[in-house]
């Protein structure tokens, strides 16, 4: 109960402020809430698109990239919003309306006739009569909306949940929950909802997630009370851009090493406090902090902001310099992941997927048993296996030994999809069905199912611990960035994927329309040698890291 109920202090008052774990039922209720709606929409977009707009296969399929891609790089932007002008609170809230509104009108186009073109006669593709302009403006209108309104909840909440902590092993726990909510969410829109939307209706398919929408909504605006509310500081990339051009104007100065002579922001410390002085880590850039005639008014403020930063800005731009290579390095960790995805639903078409007599799995849900994995071992990670390292070690695992194991996992998920494919290429070719692309092979799609789950269960410990060494390690300006960074490395890995692919369909033979002609095995073992290679570099870039808050990290894990 003592934890429950915790409330954040600030060291001069004994004012609550809010916050602590009475504000978590809240956020991993709007979280669940969100994450139903979007998913039950985005989930079945192509066999929409395709079904009821009379949309070409290939068009639809453009229309999902572009979502997919949408709603994973548009959580940049609304972390920049809520860092820069409004705070986290404002920013999921203004966009879950957004969603919510989105949501609505695709809902509309599923039940009304006059928002969808008639659907296609008996005669095939060419007797399909085209939607009209307004059925598109309506259809892509709540697209958007949607795609926006996910975007921009998705990692500013994630953000505002961990602000309610301030002890870094709690906010761990509390992204190993939203991660665990994340997937769980996805696994149910993708399946029960999508149930729904196939064998139902689409009415009704779309109009759960309204509602999910919408109760997600109003669980979120009911913790107001208890939440503690960050204050935006202005835009902290224009401060962090300053540095660069204030540094390369001052290219000719020397270095002082007295600390007097770097500007810092005022504050009401005492005049006996030394001033900081700028870290000997890049020390080019500390020229944006030396003072300069007329850099300075008479009230002591900046007068030349694009020739003078304060220390602080100085060591906000280090800290995103010297985090980058760990944050490149996940990106070609997330490149195999999306690949696979892709093509695990092509070998899964080719495989025998019956379970029993009387069912099939659909292959576009073979690829939720990723979610499911990621979602059971952060349950067992975060309740067995952090403790026991913490008894055997005596400090929880840290954020870089999480993303590591992510790494190892990984690789071991494409090797096993290498092999597992090479088996499937052996059973083409004992039975002769290399020229038969929409034959099944004799083996059952249960063999897929390794691989995914060495890449689900990599995923629940890799995802979780980016998101906490980036809200850890990033600047406090830039924490709602920090945490939607993971979003942009996904976003960057779906496209580029897509692009991989299309070059290796281009300049080798390995990916031909038909799989069972072409070597996905060899696809699998170049991705396996490429993992390899990005965990060297990952291990390089790790071993030479040093945490900035490894001081605080200790201190509060053995609080």
């Amino acid at each position: 109960m003592d934890t429950l109920h915790r409330e954040i202090r600030t060291p001069n008052s004994g004012r609550r402020q809010g916050g602590g774990w009475i504000t978590f039922p809240f956020i991993i209720g709007t979280l669940a809430g969100l994450t139903l709606a979007g998913g039950g929409w985005a989930a079945n977009l192509i066999v929409y698109l395709i079904q009821e707009f009379n949309l070409k296969s290939i068009d639809a399929a453009q229309v999902s990239n572009i979502v997919n891609g949408g709603s994973s790089l548009f959580p940049i932007v609304g972390a920049i919003i809520a860092d820069s002008f409004l705070g986290c609170f404002f920013v999921v809230s203004i966009f879950s309306c957004i969603s919510l509104l989105g949501t609505g009108f695709l809902a509309l186009t599923a039940t009304l006739n006059s928002l969808r073109p008639q659907p296609c006669n008996d005669g095939g593709i060419s007797f399909c009569k085209a939607p009209l302009k307004i059925q598109f403006l309506v259809l892509y209108a709540g697209i958007a909306l949607a795609t926006i309104g996910l975007g921009g909840t998705r990692f500013s909440l994630a953000t505002m949940g961990a602000n309610q902590f301030h002890k870094p092993q709690e906010q761990g726990s509390f992204f190993n929950w939203y991660f665990f909510t994340l997937y769980t969410a996805s696994v149910v829109s993708s399946t029960a909802i999508v149930y729904i939307e196939d064998n139902v209706s689409w009415g009704l398919g779309f109009g759960v997630c309204v509602a999910a929408n919408f109760i997600g909504l109003a669980i979120f605006l009911l913790g107001n009370r208890f939440y503690l509310h960050d204050k935006p500081q202005g835009s902290p990339f224009m401060n962090i851009a300053r540095v660069p051009v204030a540094a390369f104007k001052k290219r000719n100065l020397p270095l002082s090493s007295t600390s007097h002579d770097y500007y810092n922001e005022p504050t009401n410390q005492p005049m006996n406090v030394e001033a900081a002085a700028p870290k000997k880590g890049f020390r080019f850039l500390n020229r944006a902090s030396l003072k300069a005639e007329g850099d300075i008014g008479s009230d002591g403020s900046i007068a030349k902001p694009w020739s003078l930063c304060t220390v602080q800005h100085v060591e906000d731009l280090k800290s995103l310099i010297r985090i980058f290579p760990l944050w490149s390095s996940s990106i070609f960790l997330s490149i195999p992941i999306a690949i696979q995805g892709s093509l695990t639903i092509l070998q899964a078409l080719s495989t025998d997927r019956h379970l029993g007599q009387h069912f099939k799995i659909p292959a576009g849900s073979v690829p939720v048993i990723v979610l499911i994995s990621t979602s059971i071992f952060l349950t067992l990670i975060d309740r067995f296996l952090c403790p026991m390292w913490q008894k055997l070690t005596r400090k929880p695992p840290s954020a870089l030994q999480r993303i590591g194991v992510g790494h190892v996992l990984n690789v071991l998920g494409m090797a096993v999809s290498a092999l597992v494919e090479s088996k499937r290429l052996k059973m083409v070719h004992a039975h002769n069905l290399r020229s038969q692309p929409s034959s099944i092979v004799p083996m059952s799609a249960l063999w897929l199912f390794p691989q995914l789950v060495l890449v689900g269960v990599g995923e629940a410990f890799h995802f979780p611990g980016q998101v906490a060494l980036y809200y850890q390690e990033f600047p406090a300006s830039l924490r709602s960035t920090a945490t939607a960074m993971i979003a942009m490395i996904l976003g960057i890995a779906y496209y580029l994927s897509t692009a991989i692919i299309d070059l290796l369909r281009r300049v080798t033979s390995w990916l031909p329309d038909n799989i069972n002609n072409g070597r996905l095995d060899t696809v699998y073992w170049t991705l396996t040698v490429v993992g390899v290679l990005n965990f060297g570099y990952f291990l390089a870039c790790a071993s030479l890291y040093k945490y900035q808050n490894a001081e605080k990290e200790v201190d509060d894990s053995s609080a």
